[in-house]
C-alpha cells in the first residue's frame, strides 16, 4: 500500500512539473509574439563600404500601444520649460529660473522666433517633424524638416582646427565606428537655458547610434550622454529611437512665410511698414 502511495506521490509530482513547464512555455511564445521581431545585427541594411545604412527619412517611433522615448535619466524626466533641478548646478539654476521668470505663461519660444532647438533637444525632440539623413564614408549629414536645422556628423580625422571652430546650437560633430554603433561626439555648443536639456559652452555630449529592423522597417535607436562641469553636479543621459518612412520626404519649412504674406497685403492695402528684421 505504501508503494502504491508512492508511485501516485510521484507520478502527481511530475504531472504538476509538466503542467508548470508547459504554461512557462506558453507564456514565453505569447511574449514573443508580442515583441517587435527584430532582424539580427548581420542582416540589417549596409552601405557599400559595410557600415549600417542610415540614409533615409526617419519620424518618431511609437511601439504599439506605447510612445517613443524621450529625455531621460538623473533623477526624472525633463519638460521643455527647464533641465532637472536634482541635476543643475546652482549656478545653471539661476539662469534656468530667470529665463523662466521672464518667458512663461509668454509665446517667447526659440522656435517662436525660427530658431532651431540646438542639440541634444533637436535630437531627442524634434516636435513630430521628421528628418532626413545622407550618409556617405567621410560624412553624414541630418536635416531636421523643423527650422531647416542641419547637422554635420564628420568622420574620422576631419582636417579642421578645433581651434577655429564657431560654436553653434548644435556644435560640432565627429563620428567613429565602434563595429556597428556609430559614435558621435558632439562638442562647441553655445550656452542654452531656453532648452530642455540647459547647458554650458562646456558640455560634451556622446551619442551611440545603432541599427535594427523591427517588423520590416529600419529603426535607429541613439543612447546619449551630456556632462557639463558648470551646469551638470551628474551626466545627463536620454534615449530616443526613429522609424524609417518608407516613401517620405521632408517639405519645405518656411517658419516666417505667413508673417511676410501678412506684410505684403498690408503694403498693397497702403500702409507704410517699416523694415521688421530689426
Amino acid at each position: 500500500m505504501q508503494t502504491t502511495n508512492s508511485r501516485l506521490a510521484a507520478l502527481a509530482v511530475a504531472t504538476l512539473a509538466g503542467l508548470i513547464a508547459a504554461n512557462a512555455s506558453a507564456q514565453q511564445a505569447q511574449a514573443a509574439a508580442a515583441a517587435p521581431a527584430t532582424q539580427a545585427s548581420e542582416d540589417i541594411p549596409r552601405t557599400l563600404d559595410g557600415r549600417p545604412d542610415f540614409t533615409g527619412v526617419w519620424s518618431n517611433y511609437a511601439p504599439p500601444g506605447g510612445r517613443g522615448g524621450g529625455i531621460g535619466g538623473g533623477g526624472g524626466g525633463r519638460g521643455r520649460g527647464g533641465g532637472g533641478a536634482n541635476m543643475l548646478t546652482p549656478l545653471a539654476q539661476e539662469k534656468v529660473d530667470a529665463y523662466r521668470a521672464v518667458t512663461a505663461n509668454t509665446n517667447h519660444s526659440p522656435g517662436a522666433y525660427c530658431v532651431g532647438s540646438g542639440m541634444p533637444a533637436s535630437m531627442s525632440g524634434s516636435g513630430g517633424y521628421p528628418m532626413e539623413i545622407l550618409q556617405n564614408p567621410r560624412q553624414i549629414n541630418i536635416t531636421y524638416e523643423a527650422h531647416k536645422e542641419i547637422r554635420r556628423v564628420y568622420i574620422g580625422d576631419h582636417g579642421y582646427d578645433p581651434a577655429t571652430i564657431f560654436h553653434e546650437r548644435n556644435g560640432f560633430s565627429v563620428g567613429r565606428w565602434e563595429g556597428d554603433t556609430l559614435v558621435v561626439e558632439v562638442t562647441h555648443l553655445t550656452e542654452q537655458v531656453d532648452t530642455s536639456a540647459p547647458h554650458s559652452e562646456e558640455a560634451k555630449i556622446v551619442e551611440r547610434y545603432t541599427l535594427s529592423v523591427e517588423n520590416g522597417r529600419r529603426v535607429i535607436t541613439n543612447e546619449w550622454t551630456m556632462t557639463d562641469p558648470l551646469f551638470l553636479t551628474a551626466p545627463m543621459t536620454g534615449t530616443k529611437r526613429w522609424s524609417e518612412m518608407v516613401g517620405g520626404r521632408l517639405l519645405n519649412y518656411e517658419c516666417s512665410e505667413p508673417q511676410w504674406y501678412d506684410i505684403v497685403e498690408r503694403l498693397l492695402a497702403g500702409e507704410t511698414i517699416g523694415y521688421q528684421g530689426e
